[in-house]
This record gives structure tokens, C-alpha cells and sequence, in this order.
């Protein structure tokens, strides 16, 4: 990756030190540290298993709670490993706001560029840019727009993450691309060369355009019936079909130099709730999600995955009060410890329902920070931006959250730009996608 100061050549560098999607879109009252028994009703509120309904979200106590771990803002203790000297020295030359910029994932409005975008590159400093549908009108629009993106990042201290989220199937948003299969269609197939290959079309048709980050493949099991937001997404109903299929289109999206993103840990495939609109609870144990949804997510870590998606679902099991997205139990002790994951934490979108009807994007934003995660997905509302960041800030100042906590994850992201060579020194030239989609449709032309 090019950075601003120290002329960083291009090395793969090993992940990290220590440090404990799809959607266009309580106090506690157990002291003793075992989950409430809880379910949602239509409205969002929470049932408990006395009847009482719970009027305060079940983030509302912000004190620490067994299970929780809030503590004092800092998610350590997985291994440590080296940061280059390279990356030392950036992160020394990074003031406050560009660290704390470069933790964030935005969204933008319209399909042309605008003086807001703008502010966001040159001004916040924000770390990465998300399009969708409403986004992109054809090939020539979209590269036209990412130029326009990195010409405004020069000055920062990092390339810009451009990203989309382009499954296949449903959840397609180029333009000018052949039709690509769903997960449920790959997984029929359950050819781990044919997912490769799907997943390697992928990252090239994103890369062609000047993606460079995927946020696919969806690691989730369509394991219940009544899922609203899973269902044909994901490549089957069993774990192994899941875990072959999901991390040969990992590896294949990789192969183009596009960084996959697996989502959507602890998993998503056994809820009924849609987490775009309300807060899904899943009351399976630690010990049955080791078992079943864990095991696509456990393989792609073993096999280099680089970034993890978290779901905004509560899990009381694991932790009572806070759902994945925002548990500190779920990100550092689990998926960092128990799993051994080194590389970068995101977020799912904090303007989904899930959050910003349970917990407020500021609130939510500064405990996933202190429960470990390392980028924030903010895929709507520039007014959204602005609040995040002024509340990061105030977080910071009172001690809440301790500037040593954003460097861990200001260093796991450097490197991962740094490990997949990201630079704003090229514009990307639109492109000719003819011999791609002639290459998908015979691909799936062979495979019917």
C-alpha cells in the first residue's frame, strides 16, 4: 500500500498484537451472571421469563456485567505477534482524528460525487467507503466515482477500503454484470472448484471496477425455515456443505486481490427475525454453537481469513445484556480467543434496527471499541458519521476508551491494506466486461 509518509514498501506482514450487510438499508435484572430467559415480541421490546417487559433496551445498564467484560475499554490478550517498523512509524505520524477516521467503514448518497463524500475523505478521514445498488448506475459511473474517492484520499494517511457487498444471487449490486448464483445454488453444485471459480468471478468483476473489499462470503447455516434475511445466501444446511463451499469462494475472491469478508459471526442462519429491521435472539449454549454454527467461521480463520463480520444478534447465553456485535464476550473472548483470530473485527451495519432502535449508533459504536472490534460499518447517514466520531472523541477524553485501544486496531487495519498491496496511485479505467460474463455464463451453463 502507498501511505502518506514513510513510503511503505509492499510487504506481507503478519497480523497483529494484542487486542482485546446485506440491507440497503435493558438492564439486566439477573445478578447472578446467567442469562434472563428472553424473546422478542413485534414491537422490539424484550420479554423476560417472569412477563415483565423490558422498557430499557437490553444495552441500557452500561455497567460491566458478568459475561460482558465491559471493564475499562480495553480488548486484549489474544498472542502476540510483530508490527513492523514500517507500520510503527505511521501510526506515530497519525494524529487522533485520522486513527480514529480510519476505523470507520461509510456510506454515501447518490451516484455521482458530492461535497459530503468529499468531507468525509479529506476532512474525517474515514478509512473506507461502502457502496450499494443506489450507488452505481453502470461501469463507466462507478469508476468514475471510486477515481474521483481516491484522488480526494492523496493526503491521508492510507488507501481507501472500497467496498461492496456482492454475494451472488439477491444480494448483487454491479452493474453491467452477468447474473451470478446464489450460495443456495453453489452449494447444489457442491463442487469446491466451481466455488472457487464464483468466488474468483467475484473479485474479479469488484476488482475491475475498483473494489477492493467483498464483504462475502456469508459463513451463516440456513438452518431454520423462518429466516428472513439468510435463506438462499447461505450454501446449505449443514456445516460441512457451508465450510467447503464458503472458503473455497473466500479463497477464490482472495485469488484476484480482493479482501473477502466472512460473515456473519457468532451466526445468522438460525434466527427469525430480520436483525435490518429488530434484534434477533438466539438462545443456543456456547457449548451448541461450538458445534454447529462455529465450525464454518473456526475453518476459514485456520485457513488465513483476514476479516470477520459480526451479526447484530443477542446471544443471552454468551452474554445476557449485549448482542455479538457489541460483547466483548463474544469478540475478544471467543472469536479472538477461543478461536485464535488475529485479523480484522468489523462490524455489520450499526444503522440497522438491531442497534439504532436498541442502543443508539453512539452508544453501540463506542462499546463494540471496547468490546474489541476494530472498523464500524456506518452505511447510511453522513449525519451518522459525525456523531460516531464526536462520540469516539468524548469516549477518549473521559478515559472510557484509552488511545492505546484504537492504536491495536489502527495497526490491524494498516496492515491488512498493506498485505493486499492497497494504493491510490492508479486510476482504474472502466471496464470491458464481455469476456467475464461470457466466462460466468459458461460456467454456469456447466454446472446445471
Amino acid at each position: 500500500m502507498t501511505l502518506r509518509k514513510t513510503g511503505i514498501s509492499m510487504l506481507l506482514v503478519t497480523c497483529l498484537l494484542a487486542s482485546g450487510c446485506a440491507n440497503n438499508g435493558g438492564k439486566a435484572t439477573n445478578n447472578t451472571g446467567q442469562p434472563p430467559d428472553t424473546e422478542q415480541n413485534s414491537s422490539g421490546t424484550v420479554q423476560t421469563g417472569d412477563g415483565t417487559e423490558q422498557t430499557t433496551p437490553p444495552g441500557g445498564n452500561k455497567g460491566s456485567s458478568s459475561g460482558n467484560g465491559s471493564g475499562d475499554g480495553t480488548a486484549e490478550k489474544p498472542p502476540v505477534t510483530p508490527v513492523s517498523d514500517t507500520i510503527k512509524k505511521e501510526l506515530a505520524a497519525m494524529t487522533l482524528d485520522e486513527k480514529l477516521g480510519e476505523m470507520l467503514i461509510a456510506g454515501i448518497e447518490g451516484n455521482t460525487p458530492n461535497e459530503q463524500t468529499k468531507r468525509m475523505i479529506e476532512k474525517q478521514h474515514v478509512g473506507g467507503i461502502i457502496f450499494y445498488k443506489e450507488n452505481v448506475t453502470d461501469p463507466k459511473g462507478v469508476v468514475a466515482y471510486v477515481n474521483q474517492l481516491k484522488t480526494w484520499n492523496q493526503g491521508n494517511a492510507a488507501p481507501l477500503f472500497i467496498s461492496v457487498d456482492e454475494e451472488g444471487g439477491r444480494v448483487s449490486r454491479l452493474p453491467g454484470l452477468a447474473a451470478l448464483p446464489s450460495g443456495h445454488e453453489v452449494g447444489k453444485v457442491n463442487d469446491r472448484s466451481y466455488a472457487m471459480q464464483i468466488g474468483s468471478f467475484l473479485g474479479e468483476a469488484g476488482s475491475s471496477m475498483g473494489f477492493n473489499m467483498d464483504y462475502a462470503p456469508v459463513l451463516d447455516i440456513n438452518s431454520n425455515p423462518n429466516n428472513p434475511v439468510i435463506g438462499d445466501r447461505a450454501y446449505g444446511a449443514t456445516a460441512k456443505l457451508v465450510t467447503a463451499m464458503g472458503i473455497n469462494v473466500m479463497k477464490g475472491i482472495e485469488s484476484t486481490g480482493v479482501i473477502p469478508v466472512v460473515k456473519h459471526f457468532p451466526g445468522h442462519g438460525d434466527t427469525a427475525v430480520d436483525s435490518h429491521l429488530e434484534l434477533p435472539i438466539v438462545k443456543k449454549s456456547l457449548k451448541q454453537l461450538q458445534a454447529f454454527e462455529w465450525l464454518p467461521f473456526k475453518e476459514a480463520i485456520k485457513e488465513g481469513a483476514d476479516v470477520v463480520m459480526i451479526a447484530h444478534i443477542l446471544f443471552p447465553k454468551l452474554d445476557p445484556i449485549y448482542p455479538a456485535s457489541l460483547s466483548r464476550t463474544v469478540i475478544t473472548d471467543e472469536l479472538r480467543g477461543t478461536l485464535g483470530f488475529k485479523g480484522v473485527i468489523i462490524t455489520d451495519d450499526l444503522t440497522m434496527g438491531a442497534i439504532a432502535k436498541n442502543y443508539g449508533m453512539d452508544e453501540a459504536a463506542v462499546r463494540t471499541i471496547k468490546a474489541g472490534s476494530d472498523i464500524l460499518l456506518v452505511a447510511h447517514g453522513y449525519d451518522n458519521v459525525d456523531n460516531i466520531l464526536a462520540a469516539l472523541k468524548k469516549s477518549i477524553k473521559s478515559g472510557d476508551i484509552t488511545e492505546k485501544r484504537i492504536d491495536e486496531s489502527v495497526v490491524r487495519i494498516l496492515q491488512l491494506k498493506e498485505k493486499y498491496h492497497l494504493t491510490e496511485g492508479t486510476a482504474v479505467e472502466t471496464p470491458n466486461l464481455t469476456n467475464l460474463n461470457a466466462a460466468i455464463r459458461k460456467a454456469i451453463a456447466s454446472h446445471k
